[in-house]
């Protein structure tokens, strides 16, 4: 496989916005994670995430593997953790906690996961991660011990995107935290938009296939979903939030 970044830029500018599924592998076995991976091919998922906030199991590599032979589709790790890597990943969400002020997971989870990352040839995307207050302390929030930046605070969050990309970095995603009662308002989604030329990946809180279509019109380059899925557990909503999603051009 080339470039998984170009790939994703190529899907963008084709279909208008990508959708990524989230993979849990605390959450999902080696079985279900395989039959989640097949239906998101069906339904028109266009690369699949794995990750977790804590990685209590020891399966990422199978899981990792198995959704990759499956599917076909690039698989990226979005870690939680430096060791959160699996060398059978396509690429890995170089992820920096840019709102707040942890120098842990601003650069030290970056040094200690990089000689792995390198080892192993796995594609590094550098990502200004931003969390967003979406109503209750997430996983990542507690762990990072970090706080989201204020939903009603547009301005404070188009100014650390700017910052993302005056670093270098090659997008920024915004989350609320998964299982979120509320989703990133469509209002900041807009204004960070207006002031930055990389991507804007929007998850958390996402729970119907017409907020995704929202979140698109509001400047979202891709989507993320993962525990609504797990929760329903459909394929006929896969492919609902999947035409919602690409229906933006």
């Amino acid at each position: 496989m080339g470039s998984v970044f170009e790939y994703l830029i190529n899907i963008k500018n084709k279909k208008g916005a990508g959708y990524l599924v989230l993979i849990d592998p605390d959450k999902q076995d080696i079985e279900s994670a395989s039959v989640f991976a097949s239906q998101s091919v069906e339904a028109g998922v266009d690369a699949l995430l794995v990750g977790s906030s804590f990685l209590m199991s020891d399966r990422l590599d199978d899981v990792v593997k198995n959704v990759k032979d499956i599917s076909g589709l690039p698989v990226i790790i979005s870690p939680g953790a430096s060791n959160h890597i699996s060398r059978y990943a396509d690429a890995i969400l170089f992820l920096s906690l840019i709102s707040g002020r942890n120098p842990e997971f601003l650069i030290g989870e970056h040094v200690k996961a990089a000689p792995t990352i390198k080892r192993h040839g796995i594609e590094p995307i550098p990502t200004g991660y931003m969390l967003v207050e979406g109503g209750s302390c997430t996983s990542v929030q507690f762990i990072s011990a970090t706080l989201p930046i204020p939903r009603d605070k547009s301005d404070i969050a188009v100014a650390h995107a700017i910052a993302a990309e005056m670093l270098g970095m090659k997008c920024v995603y915004l989350e609320c935290g998964s299982g979120s009662p509320q989703s990133v308002p469509n209002e900041m989604i807009t204004a960070i938009k207006e002031q930055i030329d990389i991507p804007v990946i929007v998850g958390g809180g996402i729970v119907k296939p017409e907020m995704a279509n929202e979140k698109v019109k509001a400047g979202a380059d891709f989507i993320v979903t993962g525990n609504i899925l797990e929760k329903e557990g459909n394929i006929s909503l896969m492919r609902e939030f999947a035409n919602a999603i690409h229906s933006i051009s």
